[in-house]
C-alpha cells in the first residue's frame, strides 16, 4: 500500500502550491516511507508516498499513459494484474512499468468510468483525465483502502487519511457530533460520515467523479443476496466445499503476489488458521505467522497459536501485551485512527504490526471477513433461538425476552429513539445497538442532545439496497455488519490505520470479491447450522487442517476495555481526560453523569447487560475525550497533541515484548 494526497480546484486552474501538498504527503509519510512524488499542473495536484511491493524500482507514481494525458496515483493493490497486464497488451497498450498502478490508466483509456466494474482488490485511487478536466476518486468494494475527502474554498482536498487534508492548512479540526453519536450508537465509525466537521469518508464501493466544479457521487458496487428461499441448495454439499476450498485458495495465491515476502496473522481462531494453512502449502514453505499474547488483559489465545503454528510447521513471533500496554498505547492508537476506537485489541494490532515492520516485512494476511461472510458472531445464534422460540412458542417469547434485556438499561425515555428497524426488519445486531441508544442517555450532556435535535444515526449507516426486504433474515444480519463493524472497525480502526501506522500492508483473503459473492449465493444453514457458526468453512478447515483446530469454537479476540482506562494503575491522563473541567470544555458528555458511572464501575453483576454497554460506553468516553484533545487543540491532559509533522507527534507506543517460536526450523531438524 501507498497514502495518496491532492487537490483539485473547482472554480479554475489555480496553481495549488507546491508546499501545501508537500504538507499533506509529509503527514502521511508513514504509509509510503520509500518514496515521495507529485504531478501538479494548472488546477490539479496529484501526489503519492510509496510502500514498494510490485516493481520495487519501477513502479514510481503518480503514472501517466503513454502520452501524458492521463494521471493516476493509487493506495493499495489490484491483486490480478499479471493477468490484467497480459490482457491490456494483447489490445494494442504499451506498459512502462509491471506495478499495478499503470493499469488504471489503461483501464481509463479502454471503460472510462466503468474501469472500477473491472478492477479487483483493494484500492483507493484518484484519476486525472486532462482532456476532460475530470477527476475520478473511487474505493474499493468493502473498504479496505481509506480515501477522505473535502471541500474548502474552491478547492477539493483528498487522502488516505485526515491528517493529510488538515496538514494542508486550509482546514480546521472540528467535532462532527453527528459523527460522533454514530459511534456512541454503534462502537464504529461512520462509512460516510467522519468525527470531522466537513470531512467525509467515501462508502466503500463508491467512486466521486468531479468535473465542472461539480461533485457527484456514485456507487458501483453494493453486496446483493438472492431473494428468501432462491439461495443455492443442494442435497449433498460437497460440491459447495469444492468450490469454496477452490476460491479460497485463488484468493490466497493473489495475495501472496508481489516482489517482497509475506508473513500471517494468526490467533487462537479458526480463520486465521486456514489462511496461514492454505497460504503455506500455496507458498510450498511454511509462511512465517505473527500473533498476540495477552497477559490478563483478556481471554488468552496464546497455547492455541502455538499450537497451530506448531501443526503449519510456521514460525510464530508473539507479542505479549498486559493492561499496562494496552493503555499505554493508546495515544498512539487514537493518533493512528483519527477517531475514537473503542475496542482496545486494536492496540494490540498496532503493536504487531510494529513487530511485523521490525522484522522487515511489509505485507501481513489476515483472517478477517469470514465471521460476516459466513456467521461467525454470537449475535448472530442469538438470532438464530429466537427464531426457534418464535417458531415453538410464538412472537411473544422473544420479544419478552429482548424486552428485559433492553428494558434492564432503564434509559431516560426522552432521549430514546423509538424501536428502530432496517428497512423494517430487526437484525441480530439490534438488540445491542437497543442497548447502546440507552447508554447515551447516561453520558451525554444537554447542548449534545440539543445538537443533534432529531437526527437518528441508523438512518446515516449506508443501508440503503432495495432488495434487503426481500432477503432471509441471517443475509439482513450479515448485510449490516458487512456495513457498519466490518468498514467501520474491523477494516479502520483495527485493519488499516493500525497497520499502516507502521508501514504494513494488511491482505485479506476472506475479503476477496469471488469468495465475498459465492458466500452471499449459499443458503443460510450452510453459514450458520443450528448454532455451529461458519460451518461450510469449517468443512474447508477439515480438509487442510488438524481435526483440533478445524473444530475450535469461535473466540472473538478482545483485550481489556474498561478495565485497560479504570485500573487502579491507570495513567495520570486518563484522570485528566475524565475530570469534569475537561468534560465541559469538550461539552459531549454530561460531566455529572460521568462521575457517578465512574463511581458505579464494577458494582453491577459481571455479565449483567448495564454492565457490558455501560463498561463499553465509558471506554468511548475517555477514547473521545483522548481524540479531542489529540486533534482539536489539546489541553485536556498532559499528553501531546498532532501537528503535520509526523516526527513531532512524540508518541512513541510501549517497548514490545517478543517471543519466537521457530516449528519450521523444528520441522527442519
Amino acid at each position: 500500500m501507498c497514502g495518496i494526497a491532492g487537490a483539485l480546484d473547482l472554480r479554475g486552474r489555480r496553481e495549488f502550491p507546491t508546499d501545501r501538498l508537500r504538507a499533506m504527503l509529509g503527514a502521511i509519510a508513514h504509509r509510503g516511507p520509500e518514496d515521495e512524488q507529485s504531478h501538479v499542473e494548472p488546477g490539479v495536484a496529484l501526489g503519492a508516498r510509496r510502500l514498494a511491493i510490485v516493481d520495487l524500482a519501477g513502479g514510481r507514481q503518480p503514472i501517466s499513459n503513454e502520452d501524458g494525458t492521463v494521471w493516476v496515483a493509487q493506495n493499495g493493490e489490484v491483486f490480478e494484474y499479471p493477468e490484467f497486464q497480459r490482457e491490456l497488451v494483447d489490445r494494442g497498450h504499451t506498459l512502462a512499468t509491471r506495478c499495478d498502478t499503470e493499469l488504471w490508466v489503461h483501464f481509463y483509456e479502454d471503460l472510462g468510468r466503468a474501469m472500477f466494474d473491472k478492477a479487483r482488490g483493494q484500492y483507493a485511487v484518484s484519476l486525472w483525465d486532462r482532456k476532460e478536466r475530470l477527476l475520478l476518486l473511487g474505493r474499493d468494494r468493502v473498504g479496505i483502502c481509506p480515501l477522505y475527502y473535502a471541500e474548502v474554498d474552491g478547492w477539493l482536498l483528498w487522502g488516505s487519511e485526515i491528517k493529510a487534508i488538515l496538514a494542508s492548512g486550509m482546514i480546521d479540526a472540528r467535532a462532527d457530533r453527528r459523527g460522533i453519536d454514530i459511534f456512541f450508537n454503534t462502537f464504529c465509525a461512520g462509512t460516510s460520515r467522519t468525527f470531522f466537521e466537513g470531512i467525509h469518508i467515501l462508502p466503500p464501493g463508491h467512486f466521486l467523479a468531479v468535473k465542472d466544479g461539480r461533485v457527484e457521487k456514485h456507487r458501483y458496487w453494493d453486496l446483493d443476496f438472492p431473494d428468501a428461499g432462491a439461495e443455492v441448495r443442494m442435497k449433498d454439499p460437497t460440491p459447495l466445499v469444492d468450490e469454496l476450498e477452490h476460491l479460497m485458495r485463488q484468493a490466497v495465491e493473489r495475495r501472496l503476489r508481489g516482489d517482497v515476502p509475506v508473513v500471517s496473522y494468526i490467533s487462537g481462531g479458526l480463520d486465521s488458521t486456514v489462511v496461514l494453512g492454505l497460504s503455506s502449502r500455496e507458498r510450498g514453505y511454511a509462511v512465517p505467522s505473527f500473533t498476540i499474547g495477552l497477559n490478563k488483559a483478556g481471554p488468552d489465545e496464546r497455547s492455541q497459536a502455538v499450537e497451530s503454528a506448531e501443526a503449519l510447521g510456521s514460525k510464530l513471533t508473539m507479542v505479549t501485551m498486559d493492561r499496562a500496554d494496552i493503555i499505554n498505547a493508546y495515544p498512539e492508537l487514537i493518533l493512528a485512527a483519527e477517531g475514537p476506537v473503542m475496542d482496545s485489541s486494536a492496540a494490540c494490532l498496532m503493536q504487531l504490526a510494529k513487530a511485523v515492520h521490525a522484522q522487515g516485512y511489509k505485507v501481513a494476511l489476515t483472517g478477517e471477513g469470514a465471521d460476516e461472510a459466513l456467521a461467525g458472531y454470537p449475535w448472530f445464534k442469538s438470532q438464530q433461538v429466537r427464531n426457534v422460540l418464535r417458531r415453538t412458542l410464538g412472537n411473544w417469547a422473544p420479544s419478552k425476552i429482548r424486552d428485559v434485556i433492553v428494558g434492564s438499561m432503564k434509559g431516560d425515555p426522552a432521549h430514546l429513539p423509538p424501536r428502530y428497524g432496517f428497512q423494517g426488519a430487526r437484525t441480530a445486531q439490534q438488540d445491542v445497538y437497543d442497548l447502546m441508544a440507552q447508554a447515551r442517555t447516561f453520558l451525554y450532556s444537554g447542548d449534545m442532545w440539543d445538537d443533534l435535535g432529531t437526527y437518528a444515526a441508523y438512518d446515516d449507516l449506508g443501508i440503503t439496497n432495495p432488495n434487503f426486504p426481500r432477503w432471509a433474515p441471517l443475509n439482513q444480519s450479515l448485510y449490516v455488519g458487512y456495513k457498519v463493524m466490518l468498514a467501520g472497525l474491523l477494516l479502520h480502526g483495527k485493519g488499516d490505520r493500525v497497520a499502516m501506522n507502521s508501514s504494513v500492508e494488511a491482505r485479506y483473503p476472506l475479503l476477496d470479491e469471488d469468495v465475498v459473492k459465492f458466500c452471499s449465493t449459499i443458503a443460510p444453514e450452510y453459514k450458520l447450522k443450528g448454532l455451529t457458526d461458519k460451518w461450510l468453512l469449517r468443512q474447508v478447515a477439515a480438509r487442510t487442517l488438524p481435526k483440533k483446530i478445524a473444530n475450535r469454537p469461535k473466540t472473538m479476540f478482545r483485550a481489556s476495555r474498561s478495565e485497560a482506562f479504570f485500573d487502579s494503575a491507570r495513567p495520570a491522563w486518563v484522570d485528566q481526560l475524565l475530570s469534569r473541567e475537561s468534560l465541559r470544555k469538550t461539552g459531549y458528555f454530561d460531566a455529572d453523569l460521568i462521575a457517578k458511572e465512574i463511581a458505579a464501575h464494577g458494582r453491577f453483576p459481571k455479565f449483567a447487560p448495564k454492565r457490558i454497554i455501560m463498561d463499553l460506553s465509558l471506554t468511548c468516553v475517555a477514547a473521545t475525550q483522548l481524540w479531542h484533545h489529540t486533534f482539536l487543540g489539546g489541553g485536556l491532559c498532559d499528553l501531546p497533541t498532532w501537528t503535520p509533522i509526523r516526527e513531532g507527534v512524540g508518541v512513541t507506543g510501549v517497548d514490545l515484548n517478543i517471543s519466537t517460536y521457530d516449528h519450521a526450523a523444528a520441522a527442519r531438524a
